[in-house]
């Protein structure tokens, strides 16, 4: 199993950086792919229920799906289709910083049916999420 972890403090409030982060469009820049919205969530747009396809390159597609959903506190999610990783789990932890900003803990955990490549994933996903979180404060 790989645990990718990556922190990242904001200069926006809590409830603008969740807003941008929970768009499932939004996580493109994150990923280094192209998300499309599947289904809106349950009872909201982006809560639980709510189901993104992710496409990176030529790779095959494959869908998340969010499972828990706390408005400016935590987004779970979960691999749900096409994907050689397994046991996947996004989370995002959101807390308000003491100046008015915020802060995310976002964590992926997977493993691989493929040997080595949930070595290769992580070390991608490490980068490109660092890069992309980034950007929130100007884009958010």
């Amino acid at each position: 199993m790989q645990t990718v972890d990556v922190q990242q403090n904001f200069s926006l409030p809590v409830d603008r950086v969740y807003a941008y982060l929970s768009e499932h469009e939004h996580l493109g820049r994150l990923f280094g792919a192209t998300v499309t919205r599947v289904k809106d969530g349950d009872t909201s747009r982006n809560g639980a229920g709510s189901v993104r396809r992710l496409r990176i390159g030529r790779l095959p597609s494959f869908d998340e799906t969010v499972v828990e959903a706390v408005p400016d506190a935590l987004i779970r999610y979960r691999i749900t289709r096409g994907s050689p990783l397994r046991g996947h789990e996004g989370v995002m932890r959101f807390t308000a910083g003491p100046d008015g900003g915020s802060h995310v803990d976002y964590t992926i955990r997977f493993g691989a049916a493929v040997p080595l490549l949930d070595r290769v994933v992580a070390a991608g996903l490490r980068r490109s999420i660092r890069r992309g979180l980034q950007t929130v404060d100007a884009l958010a």
